[in-house]
């Protein structure tokens, strides 16, 4: 019983509704807007945020309807998770904050790691990225490991970006990110647009 309670919990949160993509297969299309419905839920706040922060040794902000960047107080949960020395990890694919809100949320939280959502090459993720601006979110990246804080980039392997790993790959390598390889089981039929011609479900890091 003991063990149990030495457990480190861990805790991912959908902290927003908000998220200025349209991604093919994320369920807020899927699910919600090609139907007709609004997508449901409402920015987390800090005084919500403070009531569970102390529950966790494990914060990750990793929404599945929306992107974290949504929420306009993630700057200051990053803050809390930092001063509450809590692990805490982002993953992200919207661009849609200035640059320099970025360097803030970096700032935060200097120990925070980050995955970012580029599926391709930069200037090709937004094919299924619709509304990202890829550069803009490679040079984000970038920018994250010069800060040094830790570094992931997720790749998901799509039709129009399956021959462009070994590219990708060296771009993560020459900024020094961890380059994280997917192959997505989301595919609805062999005749979806966005599946890939080899059909393996697994993650593999680099």
């Amino acid at each position: 019983m003991a063990e149990f309670f030495n457990l480190k919990r861990g805790l991912n949160i959908d902290i927003s509704f908000r998220c200025p993509l349209e991604c093919y297969a994320c369920d807020r299309q899927r699910g919600y807007r090609n139907k007709g419905f609004s997508v449901p839920g409402q920015d987390m706040t800090i005084e919500q945020f403070e009531k569970i922060i102390h529950c966790f040794h494990k914060i990750s902000f990793a929404g599945n309807l929306s992107d974290p960047t949504g929420n306009k107080k993630l700057i200051d949960f990053l803050k809390i998770c930092y001063e509450h020395k809590k692990s805490t990890h982002i993953m992200t694919a919207a661009t849609h904050r200035p640059f320099d809100w970025y360097i803030k949320a970096f700032e935060a939280n200097p120990k925070a790691r980050w995955t970012f959502g580029i599926d391709g090459l930069p200037e090709e993720s937004c094919l299924y990225r619709i509304n990202q601006d890829g550069e803009k979110l490679f040079n984000i990246m970038k920018t994250c490991r010069k800060m040094g804080l830790q570094t992931k980039w997720q790749y998901i392997i799509f039709k129009y970006n399956e021959d462009h790993i070994e590219q990708a790959k060296q771009l993560a390598k020459d900024i020094d990110v961890v380059f994280e390889l997917v192959y997505s089981g989301r595919f609805s039929s062999v005749t979806d647009p966005y599946r890939p011609t080899k059909n393996e479900i697994t993650t593999r890091l680099y």
